[in-house]
């Protein structure tokens, strides 16, 4: 078959199945499966078992349902309680200072999780009810709690980080580097949004009116001891090679479990919901992961890899004009499907075109990454407003919710172009790791 002919077929299917609300796994793992058999008939089927025993096998996934046990542990174990009390005890006078406090405890949440679900709930239980009570504007806080929640898409240990790393065949804690520094600054981003916002219509966010003595303030600190410590022990020992990915996601799963019982909430019953929530997203990621390598085998197998490339790279348009319209691509997916069958599904194809235009793949990481975070809020059917929707009082609408996120929708879109015309602030920590090692 010709590799025009392969490529309009399999990108016709492709787009088919999404249409149809196929699920990504069986749609990417279908083409595969139905090209294989046309093409090779079924002898070919020997390399979709090789292709799925080689990338099931492979040791840097092993971290995913690690990291991912490691969030719901986190999630149950009652540590955003304290955080919550710690950040209301400092900062709650401070006009918007509960929302920034959010986006605080959020990246917290988020350097020790891995995912953004963790975050989300957490705070959809604890800060939605409290800063609503406080008269704080809805709007204002649900675009917190979301914005912040998707925080742990960013900043690592990172799900979709580690996707993307085993698909681009790079480090996964030079990838974890790189999307520190962007990933704090987009906080930061946020909490000065909040915060000027708040100074300007102090009804956004109108200071608390209790005070607390400096022995109450500084008694609450003990909140951020064990967390910092999971963070160094988790970050710290990728980022100064101790530890691989994997090994490290098994100290912070421990760590985690040990975070439960520190606060009293390592019951059979919690473990039992962190477990099985844990199994279920895992089979999901990992089914996909499956279907989109045996599409990515039949997609370069056929030719189609070397024509999009060739064909793109020869256009009358600057290699930042592609970027931009990747880009665009990723923001547009990310409205209809969930962020790691978008990665599955663009990044097989995209990255020839990246390597080919002289792009590097680890600033390429953290623009798709800071791209996912925006889909996880992005209206219609971004996934952490469907979770916040599922812990919110019943008065909030989905319309609500949907109303609140689009100034943070905004900030992300303004860190996402910062981070494609300074790359230094990805490349920065990942070559200072480097030369330190």
């Amino acid at each position: 078959m010709e590799p025009w002919l392969a490529t309009t077929l399999l990108f016709v299917c492709l787009m088919g199945g999404i249409a149809l609300g196929l699920p990504i796994a069986f749609v990417l793992a279908g083409i595969g499966v139905i090209f294989t058999l046309f093409l090779w008939g079924f002898q070919g089927f020997l390399m979709i078992a090789l292709t799925g025993y080689d990338k099931g096998t492979d040791f840097i996934l092993v971290a995913l349902p690690l990291f991912i046990l490691m969030g719901n542990f986190l999630e149950v174990s009652g540590m955003a309680d304290s955080l919550y009390e710690m950040m209301y005890r400092w900062i709650g006078r401070i006009p918007g200072g509960l929302a920034s406090g959010t986006i605080i405890i959020c990246a917290i949440f988020a350097a020790m999780a891995g995912i953004s679900g963790a975050a989300t709930v957490s705070m959809g239980l604890i800060a939605v009810p409290s800063m609503l009570r406080r008269n704080y504007d809805k709007r204002a806080v649900l675009g917190t709690v979301a914005a912040g929640g998707a925080l742990g898409i960013l900043i690592p240990p990172s799900i979709i980080a580690i996707i993307y790393a085993a698909l681009a065949g790079i480090s996964v804690g030079q990838l974890f580097a790189a999307c520190m520094i962007p990933g704090i600054i987009l906080a930061i981003m946020f909490i000065i949004y909040l915060t000027i916002r708040c100074l300007i219509q102090p009804k956004m966010g109108p200071p608390t009116q209790e005070r607390y003595t400096w022995g109450k303030k500084f008694s609450s600190l003990r909140a951020v001891f064990f967390p910092i410590i999971l963070i160094v022990l988790v970050l710290g020992s990728i980022y100064f090679g101790v530890a691989t990915p994997t090994e490290a996601a098994g100290v912070g799963a421990f760590g985690a479990l040990i975070a439960c019982a520190l606060h009293r909430r390592l019951t059979w019953e919690n473990v039992k919901i962190a477990v099985q929530r844990s199994f279920s997203i895992s089979a999901m990621i990992m089914w996909i992961v499956f279907g989109s390598f045996c599409f990515s085998r039949i997609y370069s197998i056929a030719g189609a890899s070397e024509l999009l490339t060739s064909l793109v790279v020869g256009l009358d348009i600057s290699p930042m004009g592609i970027i931009w319209a990747m880009m665009f691509i990723f923001f547009f997916l990310g409205m209809f499907i969930e962020t790691s069958g978008i990665c599955l599904i663009t990044i097989p194809i995209f990255l020839p075109i990246v390597y080919a235009l002289g792009f590097d793949p680890l600033w390429f990481g953290v623009l798709f990454t800071v791209n996912a975070e925006m889909d996880l809020i992005t209206p219609p059917f971004g996934i952490t407003l469907f979770w916040l929707k599922g812990v919110v009082p019943p008065e909030i609408t989905m319309g609500d919710i949907y109303n609140s996120v689009w100034p943070f929708v905004a900030i992300q879109w303004a860190c996402l172009i910062l981070i494609m015309y300074i790359p230094g602030l990805t490349l920065w920590l990942p070559s200072l790791l480097t030369t330190m090692r």
